[in-house]
C-alpha cells in the first residue's frame, strides 16, 4: 500500500467545519510547527498538507484550461447528484430508531447512478457544484459528504413541492448552512437528559403503581415533551398570547403533567385505585373543572399560563379530545382564529396572526387515514379560516393499533398528504434529541416568518402495545423483538453524553431514582377515602334554566333605522340591478299593513345584535348569498367585482360581522366553528348547511363535541346550526335535515332544537341565542330552517311581532284556531315546520268549518314545552285525541321523541296517534308526483278527510 494512498484516505475523514479548522492549523504549522497542538503536529509531520489544499491536477493553476466534453458531462452529472441529495436525501436518511429494514432501497443518491466515481468528484472544484457553500470546501466530493450530512442524517427534508420560490430558497439556505440547528451547552444537555428521565420515570411509575391500566404511554417518542418545551419557550419569548394544542391519546398524560402543569396527584387520582375507594389529591392541588359526567383521563385537556413579563403571559391550551382522534384538528383551528380575531369594531374582525398559533400532534396512521385531516389542511390558507400557520407533529410510532404501514397507507410516508398543500415536511429520528429540538426550532421560525403550516414527522416507535393491556408481539413480532432490545431515549442520550464527557456513568440512574422518590412521596401523601356508589354530578343551575323569559323584542323605530342603514350603498357602488330592486322592497316591510319575510327578519336580527355590541360570525357553503338566493349579505359590484356587506356600513354597529363562504367541507368547518364559538364565547357563531342533511358528514363533531362537550368537559357553546329542512319533492337527499338524530342526542338541556314557522320566531330565536352569549345558560341551537317557505307569505309577519312579541315555543295554528269553540274540539293536531303551513294552506282553500279540530304548532321541540302544552290541554274539556302530524317517515322526524311525552299528558279515555309517512329506509321518495300524492294524503288524513288511524 503506497503512502500516498493512505494519506488520501486519511484526509477523507475530515468534513465540513473540521476541514476549515485543519486548514487554519496547517497554516500555523507552516510558520511554526511547535505552535500547534502536539497531536496535530504529528499528523502534519506524517501526512503533510491536507490534500484538498493542494492544486487539482485536472485544472491549470491559472484556471484558464477549457474543460472537455467529458468534463462537462461529469460536471452535469455532479450537479444532478447534488440536486438529488437535496431533493431525495430523506430516502437514505437515518430517521428510523427501529424498523428501518422496511425502508425501500434507492439508488438515487449513489455516485454510480450518475456515472461518477469518487476520483471524478475529487478532481472537481467545490464551487462548480456549490458556488455559495457556507464553508471552505475544495472539491465536489467534500460537497457530497457535507450535503449528505445535512440532508440524509438523523434529520431530513422534503420541500421541493413548495412552489413559493422565496420559501423554498429560505428553507434550502437554512439546511445548507445548518443555521437552524440548536446548539446546546453542556449544562443544557444535562437538563435535557433530566427532562427525558422525568418523561420516562413518570411512565414507569404509572406502570408499576396502576398495573394493567390504560395510559397510552409516550415511550418511544419521549423527546416530544422537550420539543414542546422548546416551542413554548420560543413563543413565550415572542410574547405570543395563546398556543392552542390538539393531540390524541398517545403521550397525553405525560404532556398534561409536564407541559400543561397538571399536578401529578390529580392525574393519579383519576386512575381507579380500587372499586370502592377514591384517591384524593393533596390539599392545595390545582383543580381543573370538567363537566358533570366527565370523561376518561386521556381525553381531558387543560390550560396553563406561562408568565413572560409583568404585562403579559402565554396561555397554553390543550383541547379536550374524544377517541375520534383527528376530529380535534378543526376545533383547535377554531380556537386559534377566535384568539387572533379582534371583534370590537364593525366590519370583518381584524386578525392578528401573532396573537396565537396552533400546534397539532397527529398519529401516523390517523394523519393519512382520516379525511378530516385533509379538510383541516385545506382551510389553512382560506380567508375565513386561515390561522397564520400551524405547526404539525406526526407522533410516528410505525404501527396503527395492530396495522402495519403497508396496510395503512398507499404512500411512502404518513406525512405525504401534507405535500398536496405545499407544506414543508421534515423527518427526524426520535432518538436524536438535538436533531428533534432543531426540527422544532425550524418549524417555529418558518411559521413566524411565512405564517404557513409546517410538518414534523417525528419517527420513533411504541414501546408497548396500543394500550398497556394490549400484546403487540402477536401482530408485530419482528418489530417488537427489535424494540425489546432497543435502549430508551434517555439511555441513548446518556451514552452520547458519556462519549462527550458531559456526564459520568450512572448519572441517569441517579436521576431516575430521584424522580421515582418524588413521585412516590406525592402518591403516598394522597388520601384514600371510602366512597359510596359514585353518581353523576349535579348540572350547573344555568343549564337547568328555561330560556322562555328572555326578552328579545326591539322597538319598531329602532328596527326602521337599522333597516334603512342596510339599504345604503357606498358611493359609486354598482349593484346588480335586478337584485337591488328586490332588496329595495325591504324598505317598506316594517310599514303598517306590510309583512317582514324570513331574510329581512334575519338581517334585522343580525343588525340589532351588532347594535347591542355582540359580534357575529356566520359561515357555510354559499352562505354569503344564501343557497336559496335569499340572504344577499355580500353584494358584488358588477363593474369591479368588489364586494360590500350591508352590515359593515351600519352606523349603529358596535361589533364585527364576519360572513364567509366555506369550502366544500362539513366535519372540518363545523369543528372549526364550534371551536371558534367555545373560545369566542362573547360572540354569536352560526353555521349554515347548504341542505340540512349535509350535517350528516359532521356527525362526529355533533356527537362528540357539540352535544356532549359541556357535560363531559365543561365546554360552553351557544353556536347556531341552520339546517334547511322540508319535504318539497326534491328526493331523498335534500328533504330531511335528520331532525330525529338531533332529538336522539337531546338531553340535559344540551341544546335547543326548533322548527319554526314565522320570520318573527326566527328573529326572536336569534336574539335569544345572542342574549345567552357568555352566560351560564349558553347552549347551541339546532334550527330546521325553510326552503320554499323562505318566500311564502304565510311565514312573513307584520312588524309588531318583532317589537312587541318574543319567542313562543307553542303557537296556535293560523286559519284554524281563530274563534274556536273549544268545547266542541275532539282532535288536537300537533306538529312543527312546513307541514303545518301546508295544512294552513289547505284549510283556507276549503269550505269546511273544522269545528271538532284544532291545531298547535310546536315551534321548539327540545326542550319540549310539556308544561305549557298541559295547561293548553286543560282548555279543551271534550278532547278525545292528540294527533302528531309530520312530513317525515314514522321512524324519522319527531314522532319517536314526542310519543312518550304525549302519552304522559293523556287523560283517561284519550288517545294519541301518528299521521305522516310510513316507516321507510329512505327519508323520502324520489319521484315528485308520488311526493305530492303522499303529502296531500297526510294533510287530508290529519284533517280527517280520509280514514284516520295508523298510516300504511
Amino acid at each position: 500500500m503506497s503512502k500516498q494512498g493512505s494519506t488520501q484516505r486519511f484526509w477523507d475523514n475530515f468534513h465540513g467545519p473540521n476541514m476549515g479548522y485543519i486548514e487554519e492549523q496547517f497554516e500555523v504549522y507552516e510558520e511554526n510547527p511547535s505552535a500547534v497542538d502536539p497531536s496535530l503536529k504529528d499528523i502534519f509531520d506524517e501526512h503533510g498538507a491536507p490534500d484538498w489544499m493542494k492544486t487539482s491536477p485536472s485544472v491549470e493553476t491559472n484556471g484558464a484550461a477549457s474543460p472537455s466534453e467529458r468534463d462537462i458531462a461529469k460536471i452535469t452529472s455532479a450537479l444532478k447528484l447534488v440536486e438529488a441529495i437535496r431533493r431525495h436525501g430523506h430516502l437514505q436518511a437515518n430517521i428510523y430508531a427501529v424498523g428501518s429494514d422496511e425502508r425501500p432501497k434507492t439508488n438515487l443518491l449513489d455516485l454510480e447512478t450518475y456515472g461518477l466515481q469518487e476520483k471524478d468528484l475529487e478532481a472537481m472544484p467545490a464551487e462548480w457544484v456549490w458556488p455559495d457553500a457556507p464553508m471552505k470546501l475544495d472539491n465536489a466530493l467534500q460537497v457530497v459528504h457535507v450535503l449528505k450530512e445535512r440532508y440524509a442524517g438523523t434529520i431530513s427534508f422534503e420541500f421541493g413541492h413548495v412552489n413559493n420560490e422565496n420559501e423554498r430558497k429560505w428553507l434550502q439556505d437554512k439546511v445548507d448552512t445548518g443555521s437552524y440547528q440548536v446548539s446546546l451547552t453542556n449544562q443544557e444537555k444535562k437538563q435535557l437528559l433530566y427532562r427525558l428521565a422525568e418523561v420516562e420515570g413518570f411512565e414507569n411509575f404509572l406502570a408499576k403503581t396502576f398495573v394493567a391500566q390504560k395510559r397510552f404511554s409516550i415511550e418511544g417518542l419521549d423527546i416530544m415533551v422537550p420539543m414542546l418545551d422548546h416551542i413554548i419557550q420560543s413563543a413565550s419569548g415572542d410574547h405570543i398570547k395563546h398556543i392552542m394544542m390538539g393531540m390524541a391519546h398517545r403521550g397525553r398524560l405525560n404532556v398534561l403533567a409536564h407541559i400543561l402543569g397538571k399536578p401529578y396527584d390529580r392525574i393519579f387520582s383519576e386512575f381507579h385505585h380500587s372499586p370502592d375507594k377514591e384517591l384524593v389529591p393533596s390539599e392545595g392541588s390545582m383543580g381543573i373543572n370538567y363537566g358533570w359526567t366527565g370523561d376518561v383521563k386521556y381525553h381531558f385537556g387543560a390550560r396553563r399560563e406561562i408568565e413572560n413579563g409583568e404585562q403579559s403571559a402565554t396561555k397554553v391550551t390543550l383541547s379536550h379530545n374524544p377517541s375520534h382522534l383527528e376530529y380535534v384538528n378543526p376545533v383547535v383551528q377554531g380556537f386559534t382564529r377566535a384568539a387572533q380575531d379582534d371583534r370590537r369594531e364593525p366590519g370583518y374582525a381584524k386578525m392578528d396572526e401573532d396573537e396565537a398559533f396552533g400546534l397539532l400532534i397527529h398519529g401516523d396512521a390517523a394523519f393519512i387515514g382520516e379525511g378530516v385531516v385533509a379538510e383541516t389542511l385545506n382551510m389553512s390558507d382560506l380567508p375565513g379560516y386561515r390561522t397564520g400557520g400551524t405547526v404539525h407533529i406526526i407522533a410516528n410510532n410505525l404501527v396503527g393499533f395492530t396495522t402495519n404501514r403497508r396496510d395503512g397507507r398507499s404512500t411512502r410516508y404518513a406525512s405525504d398528504l401534507a405535500k398536496g398543500f405545499e407544506i414543508p415536511v421534515l423527518h427526524v429520528n426520535a432518538d436524536d434529541p438535538a436533531a428533534c429540538l432543531s426540527a422544532m426550532a425550524l418549524a417555529y421560525e418558518y411559521r413566524q416568518k411565512f405564517h404557513k403550516d409546517f410538518l414534523i414527522d417525528l419517527v420513533g416507535y411504541r414501546r408497548f402495545g396500543h394500550n398497556e393491556m394490549d400484546e403487540p408481539r402477536s401482530t408485530q413480532p419482528k418489530l417488537y423483538k427489535e424494540i425489546d432490545e432497543h435502549p430508551t431515549a434517555a439511555a441513548v442520550f446518556e451514552k452520547q453524553l458519556q462519549d462527550e464527557s458531559v456526564v459520568e456513568e450512572g448519572e441517569l440512574t441517579k436521576m431516575k431514582e430521584e424522580i421515582e422518590e418524588k413521585l412516590r412521596d406525592i402518591y403516598n401523601n394522597m388520601g384514600e377515602h371510602e366512597t359510596a356508589a359514585p353518581d353523576v354530578k349535579d348540572r350547573p343551575s344555568g343549564v337547568e334554566r328555561d330560556l322562555d323569559e328572555i326578552q328579545t323584542s326591539v322597538d319598531i323605530e329602532r328596527l326602521r333605522g337599522l333597516n334603512e342603514g342596510m339599504l345604503k350603498r357606498p358611493e359609486g357602488f354598482n349593484g346588480f340591478k335586478k337584485l337591488e330592486k328586490i332588496l329595495q322592497r325591504r324598505a317598506k316591510m316594517l310599514d303598517e299593513g306590510q309583512k317582514v319575510d324570513w331574510a329581512t327578519a334575519e338581517a334585522l336580527a343580525f343588525a340589532s345584535i351588532l347594535e347591542d355590541g355582540i359580534p357575529i360570525r356566520i359561515t357555510g357553503q354559499d352562505t354569503e348569498r344564501g343557497t336559496f338566493a335569499h340572504r344577499h349579505l355580500v353584494l358584488h359590484d358588477v363593474e369591479t367585482d368588489e364586494t360590500y356587506c350591508p352590515l359593515h356600513g351600519l352606523d349603529q354597529a358596535e361589533a364585527s360581522f364576519d360572513i364567509h363562504n366555506s369550502p366544500l367541507s362539513e366535519a372540518g368547518v363545523i369543528g372549526f366553528e364550534y371551536g371558534y364559538s367555545v373560545h369566542a364565547s362573547d360572540s354569536l357563531v352560526l353555521w349554515e348547511a347548504q341542505f340540512g342533511d349535509f350535517a350528516n358528514a359532521g356527525q362526529v363533531i355533533f356527537d362528540q363535541f357539540i352535544a356532549a362537550g359541556r357535560a363531559k368537559w365543561g365546554e360552553k357553546s351557544n353556536m347556531v346550526f341552520l339546517l334547511p329542512h322540508g319535504y318539497e319533492g326534491q328526493g331523498p337527499e335534500h328533504s330531511s335535515a335528520r331532525l330525529e338524530r338531533f332529538l336522539q342526542l337531546a338531553a340535559e338541556n344540551n341544546w335547543t332544537v326548533a322548527n319554526v314557522t314565522s320570520s318573527a320566531q326566527y328573529f326572536h330565536l336569534l336574539r335569544r341565542q345572542a342574549a345567552i352569549s357568555n352566560q351560564e345558560e349558553a347552549r347551541p341551537l339546532v334550527l330546521m330552517t325553510p326552503k320554499s317557505l323562505l318566500r311564502n307569505q304565510r311565514v312573513a309577519v307584520d312588524g309588531a311581532a318583532f317589537s312587541d312579541g318574543k319567542f313562543q315555543s307553542l303557537m296556535m295554528q293560523p286559519g284554524l284556531s281563530e274563534n274556536k269553540d273549544k268545547e266542541k274540539v275532539k282532535t288536537l293536531l300537533l306538529g312543527s315546520g312546513k307541514i303545518m303551513v301546508d295544512i294552513e294552506d289547505k284549510v283556507e282553500s276549503m269550505d269546511e268549518t273544522f269545528e271538532t279540530i284544532d291545531a298547535v304548532r310546536v315551534e321548539q321541540i327540545y326542550p319540549f314545552p310539556d308544561q305549557k302544552l298541559a295547561e293548553m290541554l286543560e282548555t279543551y274539556p271534550n278532547l278525545e285525541e292528540l294527533v302528531w302530524v309530520q312530513e317525515e317517515p314514522q321512524n324519522m322526524g319527531s314522532w319517536y321523541f314526542v310519543e312518550g311525552i304525549l302519552h304522559r299528558l293523556l287523560k283517561d279515555g284519550q288517545i294519541h296517534r301518528f299521521v305522516g309517512r310510513p316507516h321507510r329506509a329512505s327519508p323520502s321518495v324520489g319521484e315528485p308526483n308520488i311526493h305530492k300524492t303522499e303529502q296531500n294524503r297526510i294533510i287530508l288524513e290529519a284533517l280527517q278527510m280520509s280514514k284516520g288511524g295508523e298510516t300504511k
